[in-house]
């Protein structure tokens, strides 16, 4: 496939299928002049409420500040309390809990890079945020634990139907997402009542007429809700193709013993396919070779938590060594819906021929 590139987002491809569609709505929105919190607001609020089978879907500017609404609205009791966060993140999910007064400890994370339910001891705890790395589902079973369960399901809130494991999830809907904003977006999704009100307070500077509390400015434009409700009636068929495409390249890498894949028959019926990675030897030789095929590839992420400056002097109640291992091992190959069958494979058999 001579001069080809492919990206490793399909940004202006997913663009191109429905600009119309995109084009129409919003300049429906702009011609109304009701831009901030409007019909399009509460309907797209709803629809996810309902995706996820929850009472309540409160919006805002980004799923880190969903996680840090979340976050700040179960520090109030405690002065300092503990939060798990698994060490193979990304920094989103330390940092709300931080800047909300919590204390990190950093957890090790499985063969899948999910946070390793045996590495956690008897040490205490308030709350344990979980993360569905590259968007595997869930187990039950944390519902088991002691303390909170918080869902970071910036990657994985897509995964296993929406069923929802923890007290309260916060969603992103970035544009490097699966169902992704063009600007920025997020919501808390919960079941709680005093907790959407308070994300609702929250993101309008404390109450909107009497700011009873501290907050700030944290909203989904009209616009942005438009477009993504656009979005909601092709979003199944998208999930389908990432399922299609994820179960293709397991299917060709299978006997292959020199290249395990993160998704595999284990987890496969569960996962929303965020991200297609694989672990291999010399990662970055492989990588490089990719790029002389022009294939864009990312590495999420090259260091973990623990081994990052700003995190370092978070202890950690486990050793670290599967996310240091996953971290320097660790490909994301380009996949989403809109890669021809042509480049699908392309991918996959210049892969084998890297290896």
């Amino acid at each position: 496939m001579p001069g080809l590139k492919i990206p490793f987002f399909g940004l202006k491809r997913q663009y191109n299928t429905i600009q119309q569609e995109i084009l129409d709505v919003t300049d429906e929105v702009l011609r109304s002049g009701d831009l901030m919190g409007g019909n399009y607001t509460s309907e797209f609020e709803s629809w996810i409420a309902r995706k996820n089978d929850s009472k309540y879907a409160v919006t805002c500017h980004s799923g880190t500040q969903a996680l840090e609404i979340i976050a700040s609205y179960y520090k109030r009791p405690y002065d300092r309390p503990r939060v798990l966060v698994p060490a193979m993140t990304y920094v989103a999910s330390a940092n709300a809990f931080i800047r909300t007064g919590w204390d990190i400890k950093l957890v090790d994370t499985d063969y899948y890079g999910v946070m390793d339910q045996k590495q956690i001891d008897s040490q205490d705890y308030e709350a344990i945020c979980i993360v569905g790395l590259h968007g595997a589902a869930i187990s039950p079973y944390w519902k088991l634990m002691n303390g909170l369960l918080i869902e970071d399901g910036a990657q994985h809130w897509l995964s296993n139907n929406c069923v929802r494991q923890g007290v309260a999830t916060a969603v992103s809907f970035d544009p490097t997402k699966n169902f992704n904003n063009y600007g920025n977006g997020g919501a808390v999704v919960t079941n709680i009542q005093e907790l959407a009100d308070y994300a609702r307070n929250w993101k309008a500077h404390g109450h909107p007429s009497n700011h009873a509390e501290i907050g700030t400015n944290s909203r989904m434009s009209e616009v942005d809700c438009a477009q993504m409700m656009v979005k909601t009636c092709h979003l199944d068929n998208w999930q389908l193709k990432r399922s299609q495409i994820a179960r293709h390249w397991m299917d060709k890498l299978k006997d292959r013993d020199d290249i395990r894949c993160l998704i595999d028959e284990t987890n496969v019926a569960k996962h929303c396919f965020f991200k297609f990675v694989i672990e291999i030897d010399n990662r970055d030789m492989v990588q490089h070779k990719l790029n002389k095929f022009r294939i864009e590839t990312r590495v999420h992420y090259k260091d973990p938590l623990h081994e990052l400056p700003a995190y370092q002097h978070f202890q950690g109640p486990s050793i670290l060594s599967s996310a240091s291992s996953l971290s320097r091992r660790c490909i994301s190959l380009p996949m989403y819906p809109e890669l021809t069958d042509l480049e699908i494979d392309y991918i996959i058999d210049s892969l084998l021929d890297c290896v």
